[in-house]
């Protein structure tokens, strides 16, 4: 197949989960033999902080003005098989205005914020890259968030078809490696800045920073404010480039996941570094949300702790042999069942779906 993707970003992970995820699916699906043109909005903030300008499995076509890409955009869909608009993309409403013109035979929108945008939908009618009047119209909404939010989009928003198209991880990315010096620490943490998700990063690694002062803890990511004072254990890193990340995973001996609000609310939500951490075998030290035990096993696979004590506990009381082993049960979870490579497979029997629907009334009809 040819896919077009409208997308936030792939050039570039500063500041965004995004581009991880689009990696990780592009490259798989471009292992299977299919065709991808990227199309990205040219911002500041990305282009001086690109990482992967040129990615090896897809096209991708940067732009800066959306009229002056519009003749482009439109030949790319005219031999498309499929076209995705992701959430948060610039010039989403005007994407899925072309999109959903078009003659495109599957049309699908993949949201990697669906909470978010089915809270700014039942608010507004719209949120700032997609319209309500869209999702009847589309074949597939793909969602980052599995559980009863999928039935909420059918029934509510009378989307055809939900389905889950979870984040996933390329185990030869993320895999586990000898530790580094540089990331040596007890518990590290890996997240740009989010308001919501600070109070959890203070009860579960500042204040245990604070009680174990003779242990090391790390911190990266950025946008944090200067107002936060972080314990003088805490190491700060601005910005870690994905290709360190499994080398940050691998250097820790517990890693720490926290949930946006949005997706805690919703459950079913897990985050890319969730699963990359996961796949390098580092134990997970995270908070809980409803469906999270369908990703992981509690006490085996992950830790969920109630509270910055039971985190201590963690620290204190177990040993490497005990972390290594609740981070290599997760590893094989992840191989198991949440590879770039079974994501790419979801997908393509979703667009066979689609195409399935549409042959039937044509066979009905030579009867």
């Amino acid at each position: 197949m040819k896919i077009t993707i409208f997308g936030l970003s792939i050039t570039s992970s500063w500041g965004n989960g995004h581009a991880t995820t689009f990696r990780a699916l592009c490259s798989a699906l471009r292992n299977r033999g299919h065709e991808i043109v990227f199309f990205e909005r040219n911002v500041e903030w990305y282009e001086n902080n690109r990482d992967l300008p040129e990615p090896s499995y897809c096209t991708v076509k940067l732009y800066r003005d959306w009229q002056q890409v519009l003749p482009t955009m439109r030949e790319q869909l005219r031999n498309s098989d499929v076209a995705v608009v992701g959430s948060y993309f610039p010039d989403g409403v005007l994407a899925l205005d072309e999109v959903l013109g078009s003659n495109v035979p599957v049309k699908a929108f993949y949201d990697i914020d669906t909470p978010i945008t089915l809270s700014s939908l039942q608010q507004h009618g719209r949120a700032d890259y997609l319209q309500k009047r869209h999702l009847p119209e589309l074949d597939i909404y793909f969602s980052f968030t599995g559980g009863p939010m999928l039935a909420q989009l059918q029934t509510e928003f009378h989307v055809s078809l939900a389905l889950p198209l979870y984040c996933s991880v390329d185990p030869e990315r993320h895999q586990p490696l000898p530790p580094s010096a540089d990331f040596a620490c007890d518990l590290s943490y890996m997240g740009t800045y989010a308001p919501d998700r600070q109070p959890k990063i203070d009860q579960f690694l500042c204040d245990p920073a604070r009680s174990l002062p003779e242990r090391n803890f790390l911190v990266a990511g950025p946008q944090y404010p200067g107002t936060i004072h972080w314990p003088a254990n805490v190491s700060r890193i601005m910005h870690l480039e994905p290709k360190y990340h499994a080398a940050l995973y691998c250097s820790s001996r517990m890693t720490l996941n926290v949930t946006r609000r949005d997706m805690v609310m919703a459950g079913y939500s897990p985050s890319v570094r969730l699963f990359e951490a996961a796949a390098c075998g580092a134990t997970i030290v995270s908070d809980n949300w409803p469906g999270l035990e369908t990703f992981f096993t509690p006490g085996a696979e992950i830790l969920l702790p109630a509270s910055g004590d039971d985190v201590v506990r963690y620290i204190s009381g177990f040993d490497d042999a005990e972390l290594k082993a609740i981070g290599a049960a997760a590893r094989e979870r992840i191989l198991a069942a949440h590879t770039n490579e079974l994501r790419a497979r979801e997908f393509e029997r979703a667009v066979e779906i689609v195409n399935g629907r549409q042959a039937e009334p044509a066979i009905l009809t030579c009867k």
